[in-house]
């Protein structure tokens, strides 16, 4: 047989042949994504159905080792009003082990970006020199309408071994 020929079966016999248990991984990570309540997990204050049917949504979600945390509102936009709003922000964490150094993302929306400006001590404060990425963003108003500041966040876990 020439080369010509046996390119084809070489090829058909590479394709054939079984990848150093990729198959078994792949099966592996098939069923893990189909156990969606492994993969995708909820927590919400006080709600059996870990989520809120009204609004409809939830206030942490874990996908993998991530968390996403819904933005949390005050209308009192004072250092009182934005310790407030981490104190929620650290319950919120904690539902799934997580704490202010494993928060990767923070997106902050506030109807009065000066006066949050002026009062960044409080959010500093909680971050305690380890700080996320962050975007701050002025809005007109928020979805609940005396809300002055609303702050979301996404935290890594570290891998579980």
């Amino acid at each position: 047989m020439d080369k010509i020929h046996l390119f084809p079966l070489f090829c058909f016999i590479l394709i054939s042949l079984p990848g150093c248990g990729a198959g078994d991984r792949a099966k592996n990570n098939v069923k893990r994504l189909n156990d969606r309540s492994e993969f995708k997990q909820k927590w919400h204050w006080k709600s059996l159905s870990k989520q809120n049917e009204d609004a409809g949504y939830a206030q942490v979600v874990k996908a993998g080792n991530t968390i996403y945390i819904s933005g949390i509102p005050t209308a009192d936009l004072s250092s009182k009003g934005i310790a407030g709003v981490y104190a929620d922000l650290s319950k919120s964490l904690s539902a799934f082990g997580a704490k202010p150094k494993d928060i990767v993302k923070e997106t902050l929306y506030t109807t009065d970006i000066e006066t949050m400006k002026k009062y960044n001590e409080a959010r500093k404060a909680f971050y305690q020199g380890d700080y996320p990425a962050a975007t701050w963003v002025q809005v007109s108003r928020l979805y609940e309408p005396d809300a002055k500041l609303e702050i979301e966040l996404i935290a890594q876990l570290p891998n579980e071994e």
